[in-house]
Protein backbone atom coordinates (compact mmCIF):
# COMPACT_ATOMS: atom_id res chain seq x y z
CA UNK A 1 0.00 0.00 0.00
CA UNK A 2 1.47 3.47 -0.82
CA UNK A 3 2.29 5.43 2.01
CA UNK A 4 0.23 8.40 0.97
CA UNK A 5 -3.09 5.52 1.45
CA UNK A 6 -1.21 4.67 4.93
CA UNK A 7 -1.39 8.08 6.11
CA UNK A 8 -4.87 9.00 4.82
CA UNK A 9 -6.16 5.25 6.64
CA UNK A 10 -4.37 6.28 10.01
CA UNK A 11 -5.79 10.01 9.61
CA UNK A 12 -8.81 8.86 8.60
CA UNK A 13 -8.92 6.71 11.89
CA UNK A 14 -7.95 8.90 14.07
CA UNK A 15 -10.89 11.18 13.03
CA UNK A 16 -13.19 8.84 13.64
CA UNK A 17 -11.41 8.05 17.23
CA UNK A 18 -12.16 11.87 17.85
CA UNK A 19 -15.97 11.86 16.93
CA UNK A 20 -16.83 8.64 18.57
CA UNK A 21 -15.34 10.26 21.83
CA UNK A 22 -16.81 13.69 21.35
CA UNK A 23 -20.34 11.55 20.76
CA UNK A 24 -18.80 9.43 23.76
CA UNK A 25 -19.07 12.46 26.02
CA UNK A 26 -21.86 14.21 24.49
CA UNK A 27 -24.04 11.03 25.97
CA UNK A 28 -22.65 11.18 29.08
CA UNK A 29 -23.30 14.73 29.33
CA UNK A 30 -27.63 13.68 28.64
CA UNK A 31 -26.78 10.99 30.93
CA UNK A 32 -25.62 13.64 33.92
CA UNK A 33 -28.57 16.03 32.98
CA UNK A 34 -30.73 13.39 33.36
CA UNK A 35 -29.69 11.94 36.36
CA UNK A 36 -28.86 15.84 37.79
CA UNK A 37 -32.51 17.18 36.47
CA UNK A 38 -30.73 20.05 34.98
CA UNK A 39 -29.21 21.54 37.94
CA UNK A 40 -27.81 24.83 37.72
CA UNK A 41 -29.11 25.28 34.12
CA UNK A 42 -27.30 22.08 33.17
CA UNK A 43 -23.54 23.28 34.17
CA UNK A 44 -23.49 21.21 37.14
CA UNK A 45 -23.80 17.72 34.68
CA UNK A 46 -21.85 19.98 31.92
CA UNK A 47 -18.69 20.49 34.36
CA UNK A 48 -18.51 16.94 35.97
CA UNK A 49 -18.79 15.18 32.05
CA UNK A 50 -15.24 17.64 31.32
CA UNK A 51 -13.79 16.42 34.93
CA UNK A 52 -14.72 12.69 33.62
CA UNK A 53 -13.31 13.53 30.25
CA UNK A 54 -10.14 15.13 31.35
CA UNK A 55 -9.53 12.53 34.15
CA UNK A 56 -9.97 9.79 31.03
CA UNK A 57 -7.43 12.28 28.78
CA UNK A 58 -4.94 12.32 31.19
CA UNK A 59 -5.09 8.27 31.85
CA UNK A 60 -4.63 7.74 28.25
CA UNK A 61 -1.87 10.04 27.47
CA UNK A 62 0.20 9.36 30.59
CA UNK A 63 2.72 6.88 28.38
CA UNK A 64 2.84 9.46 25.88
CA UNK A 65 5.63 12.23 25.80
CA UNK A 66 5.37 16.16 25.95
CA UNK A 67 3.16 17.44 23.64
CA UNK A 68 1.69 13.87 22.50
CA UNK A 69 0.32 14.00 25.79
CA UNK A 70 -2.16 16.89 24.94
CA UNK A 71 -3.57 14.55 22.02
CA UNK A 72 -5.94 12.84 24.69
CA UNK A 73 -7.50 16.25 25.41
CA UNK A 74 -8.81 17.55 22.01
CA UNK A 75 -12.02 15.26 22.06
CA UNK A 76 -12.84 16.84 25.46
CA UNK A 77 -12.18 20.38 23.87
CA UNK A 78 -14.21 19.93 21.15
CA UNK A 79 -17.14 18.55 23.35
CA UNK A 80 -16.90 21.50 25.86
CA UNK A 81 -17.79 24.13 23.05
CA UNK A 82 -19.82 22.38 21.32
CA UNK A 83 -21.89 21.01 24.72
CA UNK A 84 -21.43 24.32 26.60
CA UNK A 85 -24.71 25.90 24.56
CA UNK A 86 -27.02 23.93 26.60
CA UNK A 87 -26.05 25.67 29.38
CA UNK A 88 -26.56 29.16 27.70
CA UNK A 89 -29.91 30.56 28.19
CA UNK A 90 -31.01 32.35 24.48
CA UNK A 91 -33.90 33.74 25.43
CA UNK A 92 -35.04 35.95 28.83
CA UNK A 93 -35.29 34.26 31.54
CA UNK A 94 -37.83 36.58 33.12
CA UNK A 95 -41.48 36.23 31.49
CA UNK A 96 -42.31 37.98 28.71
CA UNK A 97 -45.64 37.80 28.24
CA UNK A 98 -47.65 38.24 24.88
CA UNK A 99 -48.77 42.39 23.97
CA UNK A 100 -52.08 43.47 24.76
CA UNK A 101 -55.05 42.00 22.19
CA UNK A 102 -56.45 45.31 20.21
CA UNK A 103 -60.16 44.34 19.86
CA UNK A 104 -61.00 42.70 23.36
CA UNK A 105 -59.76 44.86 27.17
CA UNK A 106 -57.55 42.61 29.33
CA UNK A 107 -59.03 42.31 32.56
CA UNK A 108 -56.55 40.49 35.68
CA UNK A 109 -58.57 38.72 38.43
CA UNK A 110 -57.18 37.79 41.75
CA UNK A 111 -58.75 34.63 42.62
CA UNK A 112 -59.23 33.39 46.36
CA UNK A 113 -56.90 30.15 45.68
CA UNK A 114 -53.55 32.41 44.86
CA UNK A 115 -53.96 32.36 40.59
CA UNK A 116 -53.70 35.59 39.16
CA UNK A 117 -55.45 35.31 35.65
CA UNK A 118 -55.99 37.02 32.52
CA UNK A 119 -59.95 37.29 31.66
CA UNK A 120 -61.48 38.62 28.32
CA UNK A 121 -65.51 39.41 28.33
CA UNK A 122 -67.05 39.78 25.08
CA UNK A 123 -70.91 41.08 26.17
CA UNK A 124 -74.20 40.20 24.31
CA UNK A 125 -74.28 42.30 20.94
CA UNK A 126 -77.07 44.23 20.00
CA UNK A 127 -79.55 42.96 18.16
CA UNK A 128 -79.61 39.38 19.21
CA UNK A 129 -81.65 38.54 22.18
CA UNK A 130 -79.74 37.86 25.38
CA UNK A 131 -79.12 34.75 27.05
CA UNK A 132 -79.67 35.28 30.64
CA UNK A 133 -76.92 33.02 31.47
CA UNK A 134 -73.27 33.93 31.53
CA UNK A 135 -71.24 31.24 29.68
CA UNK A 136 -67.68 30.67 30.32
CA UNK A 137 -65.11 29.31 28.34
CA UNK A 138 -62.28 26.38 29.59
CA UNK A 139 -59.14 26.52 26.52
CA UNK A 140 -57.18 23.85 25.85
CA UNK A 141 -53.58 23.37 26.25
CA UNK A 142 -53.21 22.51 29.26
CA UNK A 143 -51.55 25.77 30.19
CA UNK A 144 -51.89 27.05 26.78
CA UNK A 145 -53.12 31.01 25.31
CA UNK A 146 -56.15 31.52 24.16
CA UNK A 147 -55.82 31.79 20.18
CA UNK A 148 -56.99 34.43 18.02
CA UNK A 149 -58.98 31.61 16.46
CA UNK A 150 -60.87 30.64 19.27
CA UNK A 151 -61.16 34.41 20.80
CA UNK A 152 -62.84 34.87 17.17
CA UNK A 153 -65.55 31.82 17.93
CA UNK A 154 -66.22 33.79 21.10
CA UNK A 155 -67.26 36.47 19.17
CA UNK A 156 -69.43 34.83 16.99
CA UNK A 157 -70.97 33.54 20.06
CA UNK A 158 -71.36 37.36 21.90
CA UNK A 159 -73.17 38.10 18.63
CA UNK A 160 -76.00 35.37 19.26
CA UNK A 161 -76.44 37.15 22.54
CA UNK A 162 -74.46 35.61 24.98
CA UNK A 163 -72.42 37.18 27.73
CA UNK A 164 -69.45 35.12 26.91
CA UNK A 165 -66.44 34.98 29.43
CA UNK A 166 -62.86 33.67 28.87
CA UNK A 167 -59.75 33.61 31.01
CA UNK A 168 -56.36 31.96 30.46
CA UNK A 169 -55.61 29.26 32.88
CA UNK A 170 -52.59 29.94 35.22
CA UNK A 171 -49.69 30.03 33.28
CA UNK A 172 -51.05 30.36 29.79
CA UNK A 173 -50.78 33.49 27.89
CA UNK A 174 -51.27 36.90 30.16
CA UNK A 175 -52.12 35.04 33.72
CA UNK A 176 -49.16 34.96 35.97
CA UNK A 177 -47.34 31.82 36.54
CA UNK A 178 -47.16 29.97 39.58
CA UNK A 179 -44.51 27.63 41.40
CA UNK A 180 -44.42 24.57 39.15
CA UNK A 181 -45.11 22.33 42.27
CA UNK A 182 -48.94 24.06 42.26
CA UNK A 183 -49.73 22.77 38.69
CA UNK A 184 -52.14 20.37 38.90
CA UNK A 185 -55.56 19.09 37.90
CA UNK A 186 -57.29 19.98 40.95
CA UNK A 187 -55.74 23.47 41.07
CA UNK A 188 -57.26 24.09 37.49
CA UNK A 189 -61.19 22.86 38.99
CA UNK A 190 -60.37 24.90 42.36
CA UNK A 191 -59.75 28.07 39.52
CA UNK A 192 -62.80 27.08 37.80
CA UNK A 193 -64.84 27.27 41.07
CA UNK A 194 -62.66 30.69 42.40
CA UNK A 195 -63.81 32.34 38.71
CA UNK A 196 -67.41 31.60 38.92
CA UNK A 197 -67.68 33.03 42.58
CA UNK A 198 -65.54 36.04 41.50
CA UNK A 199 -68.00 36.32 38.11
CA UNK A 200 -70.44 36.82 40.94
CA UNK A 201 -73.22 36.32 38.61
CA UNK A 202 -75.10 32.75 39.95
CA UNK A 203 -74.76 29.76 38.08
CA UNK A 204 -73.38 29.90 34.39
CA UNK A 205 -72.84 27.71 31.53
CA UNK A 206 -69.29 26.31 30.91
CA UNK A 207 -68.25 25.72 27.26
CA UNK A 208 -64.72 23.69 27.71
CA UNK A 209 -62.35 22.70 24.94
CA UNK A 210 -59.77 19.37 25.15
CA UNK A 211 -58.15 19.45 28.49
CA UNK A 212 -60.58 22.58 29.32
CA UNK A 213 -63.20 19.75 29.06
CA UNK A 214 -61.32 17.46 31.11
CA UNK A 215 -61.27 20.63 33.92
CA UNK A 216 -65.16 20.71 33.29
CA UNK A 217 -65.21 17.03 33.82
CA UNK A 218 -63.89 16.81 37.11
CA UNK A 219 -65.77 19.36 38.27
CA UNK A 220 -69.01 17.94 37.33
CA UNK A 221 -67.39 15.33 39.45
CA UNK A 222 -67.43 17.51 42.69
CA UNK A 223 -70.71 18.43 43.98
CA UNK A 224 -69.35 21.59 45.69
CA UNK A 225 -68.36 23.13 42.10
CA UNK A 226 -71.06 21.31 39.99
CA UNK A 227 -72.96 23.54 42.27
CA UNK A 228 -72.57 26.54 40.39
CA UNK A 229 -72.85 25.31 37.10
CA UNK A 230 -76.16 25.84 34.97
CA UNK A 231 -75.22 23.85 31.49
CA UNK A 232 -71.81 22.18 30.67
CA UNK A 233 -71.02 21.47 27.35
CA UNK A 234 -67.58 19.40 26.75
CA UNK A 235 -66.27 19.31 23.77
CA UNK A 236 -63.19 16.99 22.53
CA UNK A 237 -62.17 15.70 26.25
CA UNK A 238 -58.69 14.39 26.97
CA UNK A 239 -58.73 12.12 29.92
CA UNK A 240 -60.59 12.26 32.99
CA UNK A 241 -58.76 10.54 35.35
CA UNK A 242 -55.84 7.55 35.87
CA UNK A 243 -57.65 5.12 34.03
CA UNK A 244 -59.19 6.63 31.63
CA UNK A 245 -55.51 7.98 30.66
CA UNK A 246 -53.88 4.77 30.52
CA UNK A 247 -56.40 3.69 27.76
CA UNK A 248 -54.82 2.84 23.96
CA UNK A 249 -58.06 2.67 22.11
CA UNK A 250 -59.07 4.02 18.50
CA UNK A 251 -58.57 7.82 16.79
CA UNK A 252 -61.29 9.23 14.61
CA UNK A 253 -61.10 9.71 10.53
CA UNK A 254 -57.56 10.07 9.40
CA UNK A 255 -55.81 13.78 10.36
CA UNK A 256 -54.05 16.20 8.14
CA UNK A 257 -50.91 14.27 10.36
CA UNK A 258 -48.06 13.85 8.34
CA UNK A 259 -50.05 15.22 4.89
CA UNK A 260 -50.42 18.88 6.04
CA UNK A 261 -46.79 21.40 5.26
CA UNK A 262 -44.92 21.90 8.05
CA UNK A 263 -45.75 24.73 10.00
CA UNK A 264 -42.97 27.68 9.18
CA UNK A 265 -41.69 30.06 12.21
CA UNK A 266 -38.41 29.47 14.45
CA UNK A 267 -38.42 26.44 16.64
CA UNK A 268 -36.67 26.93 19.56
CA UNK A 269 -35.91 22.91 19.28
CA UNK A 270 -33.21 24.53 16.28
CA UNK A 271 -31.54 25.57 19.94
CA UNK A 272 -29.43 22.89 21.41
CA UNK A 273 -30.24 24.09 25.31
CA UNK A 274 -34.51 23.77 24.28
CA UNK A 275 -34.01 20.41 21.95
CA UNK A 276 -32.74 18.70 25.01
CA UNK A 277 -34.41 20.62 27.85
CA UNK A 278 -37.85 20.00 26.04
CA UNK A 279 -36.68 16.75 24.36
CA UNK A 280 -35.56 15.09 27.37
CA UNK A 281 -39.27 16.54 29.51
CA UNK A 282 -41.16 14.78 26.83
CA UNK A 283 -39.75 11.67 27.18
CA UNK A 284 -40.03 11.41 30.75
CA UNK A 285 -36.26 12.00 31.73
CA UNK A 286 -36.35 15.52 33.31
CA UNK A 287 -39.19 16.40 35.64
CA UNK A 288 -41.29 19.87 34.60
CA UNK A 289 -39.59 21.30 37.71
CA UNK A 290 -36.10 20.66 36.46
CA UNK A 291 -33.17 23.35 36.73
CA UNK A 292 -31.97 22.99 33.19
CA UNK A 293 -34.19 25.84 32.13
CA UNK A 294 -36.62 27.41 34.56
CA UNK A 295 -40.40 28.19 33.76
CA UNK A 296 -40.47 31.60 32.21
CA UNK A 297 -37.85 31.38 29.76
CA UNK A 298 -39.00 27.55 28.40
CA UNK A 299 -42.40 29.33 27.99
CA UNK A 300 -40.33 32.39 26.14
CA UNK A 301 -38.53 30.04 24.10
CA UNK A 302 -41.01 27.61 22.95
CA UNK A 303 -43.04 28.83 19.78
CA UNK A 304 -45.75 27.77 17.45
CA UNK A 305 -43.57 25.82 15.03
CA UNK A 306 -42.35 23.58 18.08
CA UNK A 307 -46.01 22.29 18.10
CA UNK A 308 -45.44 20.67 14.90
CA UNK A 309 -47.56 17.70 13.87
CA UNK A 310 -49.63 18.49 16.72
CA UNK A 311 -51.69 21.32 14.81
CA UNK A 312 -51.96 19.46 11.76
CA UNK A 313 -53.95 16.59 14.30
CA UNK A 314 -56.72 18.87 15.04
CA UNK A 315 -58.09 18.96 11.46
CA UNK A 316 -59.31 16.43 8.58
CA UNK A 317 -56.94 14.88 6.10
CA UNK A 318 -59.09 16.40 3.02
CA UNK A 319 -58.18 20.46 5.11
CA UNK A 320 -54.56 19.83 5.03
CA UNK A 321 -53.67 22.26 2.98
CA UNK A 322 -55.81 24.66 3.87
CA UNK A 323 -54.78 24.50 8.17
CA UNK A 324 -55.55 28.13 9.32
CA UNK A 325 -53.65 29.98 11.24
CA UNK A 326 -54.73 29.31 14.42
CA UNK A 327 -52.42 32.11 16.06
CA UNK A 328 -49.91 34.94 16.07
CA UNK A 329 -46.24 34.68 16.37
CA UNK A 330 -47.16 37.78 19.50
CA UNK A 331 -49.82 35.95 20.87
CA UNK A 332 -48.76 32.61 20.99
CA UNK A 333 -48.25 30.89 24.51
CA UNK A 334 -47.56 27.94 25.95
CA UNK A 335 -46.11 26.35 29.15
CA UNK A 336 -44.55 22.66 27.96
CA UNK A 337 -43.30 22.19 31.47
CA UNK A 338 -46.56 23.16 33.19
CA UNK A 339 -48.49 21.61 30.37
CA UNK A 340 -46.82 18.17 31.20
CA UNK A 341 -46.65 18.97 35.17
CA UNK A 342 -50.66 19.19 34.69
CA UNK A 343 -50.86 16.42 32.52
CA UNK A 344 -49.12 13.94 34.79
CA UNK A 345 -51.48 15.12 37.63
CA UNK A 346 -54.32 13.46 35.75
CA UNK A 347 -52.56 10.06 34.67
CA UNK A 348 -51.66 9.78 38.60
CA UNK A 349 -55.57 10.77 39.60
CA UNK A 350 -57.62 7.89 40.64
CA UNK A 351 -60.94 6.94 39.20
CA UNK A 352 -63.40 9.68 39.28
CA UNK A 353 -65.85 7.43 37.83
CA UNK A 354 -67.79 6.56 40.99
CA UNK A 355 -68.21 10.81 41.20
CA UNK A 356 -69.03 11.82 38.16
CA UNK A 357 -72.14 9.10 38.27
CA UNK A 358 -73.68 11.14 41.04
CA UNK A 359 -73.88 14.08 38.60
CA UNK A 360 -76.92 16.01 38.24
CA UNK A 361 -76.05 18.91 35.45
CA UNK A 362 -77.19 18.98 32.56
CA UNK A 363 -73.98 17.97 29.66
CA UNK A 364 -73.52 17.89 26.02
CA UNK A 365 -71.06 15.41 24.78
CA UNK A 366 -69.33 16.91 21.44
CA UNK A 367 -67.03 14.38 19.69
CA UNK A 368 -65.07 15.31 16.25
CA UNK A 369 -65.26 13.30 12.96
CA UNK A 370 -61.27 13.31 12.89
CA UNK A 371 -60.52 13.42 16.02
CA UNK A 372 -56.97 12.80 17.24
CA UNK A 373 -58.28 11.79 20.15
CA UNK A 374 -58.63 8.47 21.99
CA UNK A 375 -62.65 7.99 21.23
CA UNK A 376 -62.71 5.87 24.79
CA UNK A 377 -61.57 9.49 26.49
CA UNK A 378 -64.74 10.93 25.27
CA UNK A 379 -67.05 7.54 25.73
CA UNK A 380 -65.82 6.66 29.50
CA UNK A 381 -67.32 10.53 30.08
CA UNK A 382 -70.81 9.14 28.13
CA UNK A 383 -70.84 5.71 29.58
CA UNK A 384 -70.25 7.20 33.53
CA UNK A 385 -72.01 10.86 33.34
CA UNK A 386 -76.11 10.26 33.32
CA UNK A 387 -76.99 13.46 33.15
CA UNK A 388 -75.80 14.19 29.49
CA UNK A 389 -78.72 14.87 27.68
CA UNK A 390 -77.41 14.89 24.22
CA UNK A 391 -74.00 14.02 22.35
CA UNK A 392 -73.31 15.60 18.80
CA UNK A 393 -71.12 14.02 16.56
CA UNK A 394 -70.13 16.52 14.29
CA UNK A 395 -68.72 15.71 10.65
CA UNK A 396 -66.08 16.68 8.36
CA UNK A 397 -64.28 17.97 11.75
CA UNK A 398 -61.48 17.76 13.53
CA UNK A 399 -60.31 18.19 17.05
CA UNK A 400 -60.39 21.74 16.51
CA UNK A 401 -63.98 22.03 15.00
CA UNK A 402 -64.21 25.67 15.48
CA UNK A 403 -61.63 26.32 12.86
CA UNK A 404 -62.94 29.19 10.55
CA UNK A 405 -63.15 27.19 7.21
CA UNK A 406 -66.44 26.83 5.49
CA UNK A 407 -69.44 26.77 7.89
CA UNK A 408 -67.58 24.95 10.80
CA UNK A 409 -67.41 28.07 13.28
CA UNK A 410 -71.68 28.53 12.00
CA UNK A 411 -72.15 24.15 12.65
CA UNK A 412 -70.21 24.16 15.93
CA UNK A 413 -72.22 27.46 17.37
CA UNK A 414 -75.97 26.27 15.78
CA UNK A 415 -75.18 22.86 18.40
CA UNK A 416 -73.53 24.75 21.54
CA UNK A 417 -76.65 27.38 21.71
CA UNK A 418 -79.24 24.63 20.94
CA UNK A 419 -77.89 22.53 23.97
CA UNK A 420 -77.96 25.82 26.46
CA UNK A 421 -81.20 27.13 25.64
CA UNK A 422 -82.72 23.83 25.54
CA UNK A 423 -83.71 23.31 22.08
CA UNK A 424 -83.43 20.61 19.54
CA UNK A 425 -80.30 19.03 19.03
CA UNK A 426 -79.25 20.19 15.05
CA UNK A 427 -77.89 16.55 14.56
CA UNK A 428 -79.05 13.02 15.55
CA UNK A 429 -78.34 12.12 19.61
CA UNK A 430 -75.50 9.84 18.75
CA UNK A 431 -73.72 8.12 20.29
CA UNK A 432 -76.07 7.40 23.28
CA UNK A 433 -74.64 5.37 26.20
CA UNK A 434 -76.06 2.69 24.56
CA UNK A 435 -74.34 2.78 21.93
CA UNK A 436 -71.02 2.92 22.65
CA UNK A 437 -69.93 -0.45 21.73
CA UNK A 438 -71.15 0.06 17.95
CA UNK A 439 -69.66 3.64 17.98
CA UNK A 440 -66.23 2.45 18.75
CA UNK A 441 -66.64 -0.21 16.07
CA UNK A 442 -67.75 2.33 14.13
CA UNK A 443 -66.48 5.26 13.55
CA UNK A 444 -62.30 4.71 13.79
Amino acid sequence: MPASAIRLVRFTGRLLLLLAAVVMLGFVLLALIALTDGAGSGLAAWLTTLGVGAVLARWRGRRRTWPARLVPFVPVLVAAALTVAICIPTVPTARRYPPALPFVTTQYWSLTTGSRVAVYHYPPAYPSPRHPIPLVYLGGGPVRGISLLDHRFLQLLARQGYDVYAYEQAGGGRSDLLPMGQYTISRSVGDLAAFVDRLDKGKVDILGFSSGGVVLTRALADPTVAARLHRAVIAEPGPMDGPTAHITGHKGRESARGLAPAISGPRSTNVPRYAVAFGLMRLGFLTPEAGLIGQAEGDNAFTAADLGSDTASAYCARDAHRIPAEDSAQNFSFSPAASLRIQQTVKDSPSIAPHLRQSRTPAMLMIAECSSQVRQWATAILANDPAIQRTQYMPGVGHHMWNGLDDNNDRAAAVITAFLQDKPAPLPNSPTSDEIPTFLRDHK
